[in-house]
């Protein structure tokens, strides 16, 4: 068989970098493999769908798969996870000490779908009582002006969502204290430069994330692989190869997180963190597939169809190529 020629965009990290330096392959192709930050292979795959294979957001996937329109089908390689009560950053000095204090405030976003956005929504009116309506929306780009959302989206009757002005910045507004908060994923610039008043709202966060995680057994998914649909109607036997080099790569990665011999990653007690993780989490600790990630999967679709962005409670098997969800055993 000619090897089916493939594009791949998605983020190098240690959970892809076989699929990089060619150590692992997907079977029967031929891939040239592309390095993209995630808001930009998003925004290419779901404005023009440029890429055989595509990182997506997890967020943007469900919802374009409730109107019936993704040009992707999801496998459940979760190369993104992150836990979010780190993505919630405060103006200092407003008197704002707990998520109750968010309440009535000036919150800038991204963009109301980002995924860690869904998380961080679900998890203030889960855990603290603080619903989205009551929380002022503000969207626009982080670092540069003229974002908008990825798909077309009307927020839901008593949520107050408006765009920033033309020109302005997120990062800016939260530095000169034009909003009061921002919910993102990445650090704005405003608070790595350690600018005053800026800070975040669980400035532990890595304890209170880990009682959560010891509670709920969620750890948060942000993004999928999704392969072009209109490739996997010619050859249907591509998603189950595309999930099995995806997972391979992964497997790869984790023991040289555990080699002392010579570190992988540039920080002296990696190995130390990584075994605490294990002790945490266990020891899939970044678990790709259905099955050890339905209680995650299950949250964040219930959020979804909460916060408006899809029209139900997706299922797994409504998101994820059936070839990937049952996989064979030996």
């Amino acid at each position: 068989m000619t090897p089916l020629a493939l594009s791949v965009a998605c983020r190098a990290s240690d959970r892809t970098r076989a699929l990089f330096d060619g150590s692992v392959a997907i079977e029967g192709c031929a891939a040239s493999v592309v390095d993209l930050d995630p808001e930009e292979a998003f925004f290419r795959a779901f404005r023009h769908a440029e890429f055989d294979v595509s990182e997506l957001s997890l967020s943007s996937t469900m919802m374009a798969v409730d109107r019936g329109s993704c040009p992707y089908v999801a496998i459940p390689a979760f190369v993104s996870r992150a836990f979010r009560h780190s993505a919630i950053y405060i103006r200092t000095d407003r008197g704002i000490r707990a998520p109750a204090d968010l309440k009535g405030r000036l919150v800038g976003i991204p963009e109301y779908q980002v995924t860690a956005a869904v998380w961080v929504r679900g998890i203030l009116e889960d855990e603290y009582g603080v619903k989205p309506s009551e929380l002022r929306w503000r969207s626009g780009g982080m670092e540069e002006p003229g974002r908008h959302e990825k798909l077309r989206f009307t927020p839901p009757a008593g949520v107050e969502m408006l765009p920033i002005a033309p020109g302005a910045t997120l990062a800016a507004m939260l530095k000169a204290g034009e909003i009061d908060a921002l919910v993102a994923p990445r650090p704005p610039s405003c608070f790595r430069e350690a600018a005053p008043h800026v800070g975040r709202l669980f400035p532990d966060f890595r304890t209170v994330e880990r009682e959560w995680f010891a509670r709920t057994g969620i750890f948060p998914i942000m993004h999928v692989i999704g392969v072009r649909r209109t490739l996997v109607d010619r050859h249907p036997w591509l998603p189950a190869s595309v999930y099995k080099a995806f997972l391979r790569a992964k497997q790869a990665c984790i023991p040289k997180l555990f080699d002392l011999n010579a570190l992988h990653v540039s920080l002296p007690w990696v190995v130390a963190e990584a075994e605490a993780t294990r002790a945490v989490m266990g020891a899939d600790f970044w678990p790709y597939g259905v099955d050890t990630s339905r209680k995650t999967l299950d949250a964040v679709a219930r959020y979804s169809h909460a916060q408006g962005l899809t029209s139900r409670v997706l299922a797994a098997e409504d998101l994820f190529a059936a070839t990937t969800i049952e996989t064979v055993k030996v």
